[in-house]
């Protein structure tokens, strides 16, 4: 017999175990079975479990036992990432603390303390993975840095140098001024800082007295500046386009240009132009031949080509120097407060600097076009479609991608350097040697490049990498190009897009059919979850809270297409309560002798609740894997929840107590066994999303089962299940009940009293399916008599429609109608004055353009609610009649 209470934590650990030790996670490359392939999003290996990750491995691990239970040959691809930067930081940190850095080491020293820290720590993140239930092929879990996946990298980075595809060039890039090396834009963070704007005064040259007034946020790239922009149709400055200005503290003449990155409309409509330390600038450059002059050191301090001064000085002394210097020449017109978005380091906290840089640079434009042309033409679809937008986007507007970075810890780039800076890119050492030999006609000295790879270009490959490439495996032939990629939006370009390009490059396909891109998980109120706002929810409290079943539970259902999701730990401990009503309700069946019937078919039963509750089921079922199909999980999860908790639980079960308590022994027999295979085919279609309870029912509702639920196939019913008399019949009561139900509780009916019900304007075949099931009716709806009305309709009564006829409940004696009338009529009238209230907000442009977006979803939902709420307090007017 069942415990009389689950105990989630007691059941996972063993689960798990059993599972992963009876090899039901692994794929089988021999098998005859149609591969199915999700490639998961590798971890970082510092990482631990976050509710985004909660989120997307749970809805990775619904798709990939679902799909193993339609008889795929299911492979989950596990593994981590090395993380460059984070980890290296790590280990940097921890080294602090005993008072030493990398450099006391040296390179090959420390990367070997980042090993001994990844042989320690590094496992973290997948065993709280498992912890989430999540069932990968764990014998094929792989590491970005393993040796199989470093011959990839070494391998793709020589054929794309061979290609043209691959260079070095002079670039800007962010330079993180505290870690000393290049960052991608993804670990880049915008913060608002209140500073200035300050307005100095460039003199014309050869026009005394002549000024053109540029703006600046930081006066101290000024020293680089190599023009002045203005926009060329802007009448103010016309005449002097092609004419110098004197460059201030520095004495250089430089040219103004007409460009039309110059906005007439923003401030005094001219720019000054700092190629080396500045994006846009760089750009504009660039298009007008401009000298590109680099002021500022890896420190982000001045350098020699900045005058004397202001030599060696850090950029921030440097802006103070600047300023005092400018006013004291009598060219600083004014200073304005300004708030504005500066860009800073994610790790290193710092401001980021835009540095001109020798960088090894992947030609992105080139790889963009077949990967934009496989979404174009459909071989990989968006989910949902309006993600395709952003993907065209960044992919029709890319730049090169830088791939450098200046740490230790990462795919140290292969190429070598010659006595005369001679590269030689080659996938070992060896190589490159011989064909230095061949170039020099003699052995030379070489010297490997220092920097290492963007932890992107790895990642890029990961779709065929992990399968084995460069090397023909069975896994590659087999489970290349994977089905879907499931990810949050935020790497679409970073990710997403560079998997496309490089295998669509080297495997000749697209790495994934389909993309399903979830949203974010927010806190209840709407807000990101942030450790300074304190409202974080972690994913492995929340489990040892509620188990693993609930979490999973709560995110599927959640999991709309387009919404963020709107966590609350009421949500959690309300999907808690379902699997406690699951385990409730089967306790009740084995109580009562409901245990599974070997062979049984629910074809040819005899009662019609039997021959519903079968249908019933056929039907949930195809919902739920319709829905799974169609990644839309909160409908898979609304439709087992529904049929599980209602048409199961509240209303077959009470339906079938008179006949498990009644003398007729073959349709006891029938009911027990119908309802057994139910409940064995509803754990059947919960499992993909709650996996735990369902495995757990599945031992012990039955004796001797051999097979574990996980590797059981998925319920494949017919339309023959469905009998469209019992359902409409068995429906018709389920519809009755609830209006007695619901008119009872709009007008507070008392629970004890028992009062009557007459139907009006009944068919023949309605009164007699009131006579087949009164004493159903009676029991459920708690009335005293269930009759055709007779005469008029008494003047104290409630009144709703059920297909044809009307249900009248009289309540004279019982409930002061008019009260009733005048409390619904207050209630909708304050509800309309707070949803008239809300439209005037989300009405007033001011405010939508100024309010915060979860603020304008708050008042969004707000509104929904109180119309809900409306809605219903009218149906119950309408219940009262005139």
């Amino acid at each position: 017999m069942l415990e009389k209470t689950y105990r989630p934590a007691e059941v996972e650990e063993k689960h798990y175990r059993l599972w992963e030790e009876s090899g039901a996670f692994a794929a089988n490359t021999q098998s005859n079975a149609r591969p199915y392939t999700i490639m998961m999003p590798p971890p970082n290996v510092t990482g631990s479990l976050h509710m985004g990750h909660a989120l997307t491995f749970t809805l990775q691990d619904v798709l990939i036992r679902y799909k193993r239970m339609r008889g795929r040959d299911a492979l989950w691809q596990p593994g981590t990432d090395h993380a460059g930067i984070a980890t290296q930081m790590v280990v940097e940190r921890n080294l602090a603390k005993e008072g030493k850095t990398r450099h006391d080491f040296g390179r090959d020293a420390f990367i070997d303390k980042v090993w001994e820290w990844k042989a320690e720590s590094g496992g973290t993140i997948t065993r709280q993975l498992r912890r989430l239930g999540a069932s990968p092929d764990w014998a094929k879990e792989r590491f970005t840095m393993d040796e199989g996946l470093s011959k990839a990298v070494r391998k793709v980075f020589v054929e794309l140098y061979r290609q043209g595809l691959l260079y070095k060039d002079k670039r800007l890039v962010n330079w993180d001024p505290k870690l000393h090396t290049a960052i991608s834009d993804l670990e880049v963070e915008q913060r608002e800082i209140k500073g200035n704007l300050w307005h100095f005064k460039y003199p014309i040259e050869g026009e005394a007295d002549r000024f053109i007034v540029v703006a600046t946020t930081r006066p101290e790239t000024m020293l680089g500046d190599t023009a002045v922009a203005v926009h060329p149709e802007d009448e103010r400055y016309k005449d002097l386009i092609g004419k110098n200005v004197v460059l201030p503290l520095v004495g250089r003449l430089i040219p103004i240009v007409g460009d039309e990155y110059a906005d007439p409309e923003t401030g005094s409509g001219a720019v000054k132009i700092t190629p080396a330390h500045d994006f846009n600038d760089f750009n504009v450059g660039k298009r007008n031949g401009l000298d590109i002059i680099n002021i500022m050191d890896r420190d982000a301090r001045l350098t020699d080509a900045v005058p004397e001064a202001y030599r060696g000085l850090d950029r921030y002394e440097a802006r103070k120097k600047v300023v005092a210097d400018i006013e004291a020449l009598g060219l600083l017109e004014k200073i304005e407060p300004h708030t504005h978005m500066v860009p800073h380091g994610d790790r290193s906290g710092v401001a980021i600097e835009p540095w001109l840089t020798d960088q090894w640079y992947v030609d992105a434009a080139t790889l963009a076009k077949p990967a934009i042309e496989a979404v174009e033409t459909g071989k990989t679809v968006f989910v949902p479609k309006q993600w395709e937008n952003t993907y065209y986007e960044w992919m029709r507007n890319i730049q090169p991608w830088c791939v450098s970075r200046q740490i230790w810890w990462g795919h140290q780039i292969p190429a070598w350097y010659g006595p005369d800076g001679q590269v030689f890119v080659e996938e070992t050492e060896e190589a490159a040697r011989a064909a230095a030999d061949k170039h020099y006609g003699k052995t030379v000295e070489l010297a490997r490049d220092q920097d290492v790879l963007d932890t992107w270009f790895s990642s890029a490959l990961w779709p065929f990498s992990t399968l084995g490439w460069p090397d023909k495996t069975p896994e590659l032939d087999r489970y290349y190009p994977t089905d879907v990629l499931v990810t949050g939006f935020d790497i679409i370009f970073f990710w997403v897009a560079r998997m496309m390009m490089m295998g669509i490059h080297f495997m000749g396909d697209v790495p994934f059919r389909t993309v399903y891109i979830h949203a974010l998980v927010r806190d209840e109120k709407g807000q990101k979850m942030s450790k300074s706002k304190g409202n974080v929810i972690d994913p492995l409290e929340l489990i040892g809270e509620y188990g693993t079943d609930a979490l999973r539970f709560t995110l599927s259902a959640m999991a709309a297409q387009g919404r963020d999701i709107k966590l609350s730990v009421n949500r959690v401990e309300g999907y808690r309560n379902f699997a406690t009503k699951l385990w409730n309700a089967a306790r009740y069946c084995q109580m009562n002798g409901a245990v599974p019937v070997p062979g049984f078919e629910p074809k040819g039963l005899t009662q019609t609740v039997n021959r519903w509750i079968a249908g019933a089921l056929a039907e949930a079922g195809k919902k739920v894997a319709d829905a799974i199909e169609a990644y839309k999980f909160n409908e898979a999860a609304g439709a087992i929840y529904q049929f599980t908790w209602g048409t199961f639980c509240d209303w077959y079960l009470e339906f079938t107590k008179p006949i498990l308590n009644g003398s007729d022994e073959a349709a006891k027999a029938e009911t027990r066994a119908t309802t057994a295979w139910v409940l064995d085919e509803i754990l059947h279609i919960l499992h993909p999303l709650m996996p735990f309870i369902t495995e757990e029912l599945w031992e012990q509702l039955a004796e001797g089962r051999r097979n574990r639920l996980i590797s059981a196939g998925w319920p494949e019913h017919g339309p023959d299940l469905i009998d469209p008399a019992a359902r409409d019949e068995m429906e018709w009561v389920v519809r009755v009940i609830s209006s007695v139900r619901s008119m009872r509780s709009e007008m507070n009916v008392p629970p004890s009293a028992q009062i009557a019900l007459h139907l009006k304007d009944a068919s023949p075949e309605t009164l007699k399916r009131l006579d087949t099931h009164r004493d159903l009716i009676l029991r459920m709806g708690r009335l005293a008599s269930a009759e055709p009305l007779q005469g008029a309709v008494p003047k104290s009564a409630v009144q709703a429609v059920v297909d044809e006829a009307t249900v009248i409940l009289p309540l004279e004696g019982i409930v002061d109608l008019d009260k009733e009338r005048a409390r619904l009529t207050k209630e909708i009238e304050k509800l309309s004055a707070e949803i008239k209230k809300i439209d005037a907000k989300l009405g007033n442009e001011q405010f939508v353009a100024k309010a915060p977006e979860e603020v304008i979803e708050e008042q969004r939902d707000r509104r929904e609610t109180a119309a809900q709420a409306r809605d219903k307090l009218q149906k119950a007017v309408e219940m009262l009649g005139a």
